[in-house]
């Protein structure tokens, strides 16, 4: 009978001594090769010279947007509700008879506001009785585009006459900025090619090729105005609009 005998425990213990040894070995290695590649030196950003240039356009503005509401008060919603889309039917009316085109005209705002009577002062008869319900406000406003900033007087007087009673936040614009900025854009980058050439001599360096412009512009706010019922045709002076365009450039050097 042939007998099979297992091996020594003795040797499974050397077995597995010999992997935890290997194991750490292999550890410890790449620990080394992880802090040899930490100390290798990393290749620096290539040098170069970033600046802003700056370039303005005078323009004429050639459309506005301006706000045209009704405000109404009444001592029941329905009657002051009534009230004020009767007379913003009207405006709307007014507007597209001028010639505003229907898309052109958007709702802004529409507000329903209960209206309460002042309570009476700390030393008055009645004080600390709380505010009494005086009836309600309407208010409904559109936002209208006019394509011909010359018009907008004109406009304004027709809404008015109409029953506009809250008119305001007139904002000129140009309806295609594209082309107009040009002139702005190559004074930007020429100015930008200035400064980085007064950078570039004052460092004791050759100003290389552009390698990269980031465009920014700016235009002039929205020009505030109120206005209320009128009996003469209201003066609205456009101006002149100043663009504006700001570049960020980068330059390489020259080797």
């Amino acid at each position: 009978m042939t007998l099979i005998r297992s091996a020594s425990p003795c040797v499974h213990l050397r077995g597995r001594r010999l992997l935890r040894r290997a194991a750490v070995a292999v550890a410890v290695l790449f620990s080394l090769s992880g802090e040899v590649l930490a100390q290798t030196p990393q290749p620096a950003p290539e040098a170069g010279i970033v600046v802003t240039g700056e370039g303005s356009v005078l323009v004429v503005p050639n459309t506005a947007q301006i706000r045209i509401g009704v405000t109404v008060r009444n001592d029941t919603v329905t009657a002051a509700l009534d009230t004020d889309s009767r007379a913003m039917a009207a405006v709307i009316a007014a507007l597209k008879a001028a010639g505003i085109a229907e898309t052109d005209i958007q709702t802004t705002r529409f507000s329903i506001q209960p209206i309460y009577t002042q309570p009476p002062s700390f030393n008055s008869p009645g004080a600390g009785a709380a505010p009494k319900l005086a009836g309600y406000s309407v208010s409904n406003h559109v936002n209208v585009t006019i394509r011909d900033a010359d018009k907008i007087g004109i406009l304004i007087d027709r809404a008015v006459a109409a029953g506009a009673n809250d008119i305001g936040n007139v904002l000129f614009a140009v309806s295609d900025t594209s082309k107009v900025l040009d002139p702005a854009r190559a004074d930007a980058i020429a100015d930008a090619r200035r400064r980085a050439e007064v950078y570039a001599k004052a460092a004791g360096v050759r100003l290389g090729t552009v390698q990269w412009v980031t465009e920014e512009t700016a235009s002039r706010p929205p020009l505030p105005m109120m206005s209320r019922a009128v009996a003469a045709p209201v003066p609205i002076a456009t101006g002149e609009d100043t663009l504006r365009v700001r570049v960020t450039v980068g330059f390489d050097i020259a080797r």
